[in-house]
């Protein structure tokens, strides 16, 4: 089957890693791997962060020719199911309902939230346009218990609504960590919600006893690193900044590391923490939809704010079997149901019926 895909938030060939980027590859990888050809349909971003309604605009003509462009394209003809990823009020699908409709194919969405109050204020036409979108899918698969609510609740009477848990692109797991080296930190460093994240990290770090033996590794860039480093001066040698990884090179920090610990302010999930549960890692985290998900050992979702992070982070510092037990319950989760298998099966299961 020929399937066509597009992720109007961040394209899959996006040159700036994130969660988001990662998601939308891991799909692709995911359908391939069941035998599916998949094209990437268009690689235009539609994401205003702003409520900006000039830039909106702007993206309704960029789509409305992209759209053009795609139905004159001559690989249209042999698609048999649009999918795209990730449609919400700051990034609306204004694409594939109208080329799907075109076509007659089947119109089915990945991660699409609903955002009602959105409908007035800065965003109210690309909420309209998303809200179109849910509307117009034939099934949504969502991949979080709160996204499922708004769903579920506003859902047209046909649709079909799918659980596809968030998922690594790996069909095995990655080798067993030590346990022995460096508490973890691992995420983007933009301002906003992440930059929330690293503070709250400093802060529980400085919350530590100063007997505590400690040291952590931070992998991840971004417009903010310079306010991240000025963070974790304090802690000299004990903190290590070690930007921008690639694959292998994160990988050989998971191999190592002993705990991850991040807050994850307003995470929709965050793919490190299925990376470093595959590990064997335990998580720290705090407790909230989406990271809950993710996260599956009540001891590692934490209350919001420093002490609570300190007080888990100290924990697990001075326990070494309970790292160990919670890290094997969670590498064995992570390989039964957030693997590349899972998903291909949980998805070609209702893609393969639609044709």
């Amino acid at each position: 089957m020929n399937i066509a895909f597009f992720a109007p938030l961040k394209p899959p060939t996006h040159p700036v890693p994130s969660g988001d980027r990662a998601m939308a590859r891991a799909l692709m990888a995911a359908l391939e791997a069941g035998g599916q050809t998949v094209t990437l349909t268009s690689e235009l971003r539609l994401f205003d962060g702003r409520g900006d309604t000039a830039q909106q605009d702007r993206f309704f003509e960029l789509a409305r020719q992209e759209t053009a462009r795609i139905l004159a394209s001559p690989t249209a003809k042999d698609w048999r199911v649009w999918l795209t990823y990730h449609n919400y009020y700051k990034a609306p699908d204004l694409i594939g309902p109208v080329v799907a409709r075109a076509l007659g194919i089947p119109y089915i969405l990945i991660e699409s939230s609903r955002a009602r109050k959105r409908l007035i204020g800065p965003w109210a036409r690309f909420a309209e346009q998303a809200e179109a979108a849910s509307d117009a899918a034939h099934t949504i698969f969502y991949m979080t218990m709160r996204d499922s609510q708004a769903l579920i609740r506003d859902a047209p009477k046909a649709q079909a609504l799918r659980h596809l848990p968030p998922f690594l692109a790996r069909p095995d797991l990655p080798p067993a960590s030590s346990l022995t080296g460096p508490m973890l930190s691992v995420g983007m460093m933009r301002p906003g919600d992440k930059l929330a994240s690293y503070t709250l990290i400093a802060q529980a770090l400085a919350a530590l006893p100063t007997t505590t033996d400690w040291r952590m590794d931070i992998a991840g860039d971004g417009p903010a690193r310079a306010e991240v480093a000025e963070m974790m001066a304090p802690f000299g040698d004990r903190v290590r900044l070690h930007g921008l990884l690639d694959t292998d090179a994160l990988s050989d920090l998971y191999t190592q590391g002993s705990l991850l610990v991040w807050p994850g302010v307003n995470e929709a999930f965050g793919i490190n923490y299925l990376e470093a549960q595959a590990a064997g890692i335990p998580v720290v985290a705090q407790d909230r939809p989406g990271v809950r998900d993710v996260v599956f050992a009540p001891m590692c979702r934490v209350d919001a704010g420093p002490a609570a992070l300190a007080d888990a982070m100290q924990n697990f510092i001075t326990d070494p079997d309970a790292r160990r037990s919670i890290g094997t319950r969670g590498r064995i989760r992570i390989g039964t149901h957030h693997l590349l298998g899972a998903a291909t099966e949980t998805l070609l299961d209702t893609i393969e019926g639609l044709t």
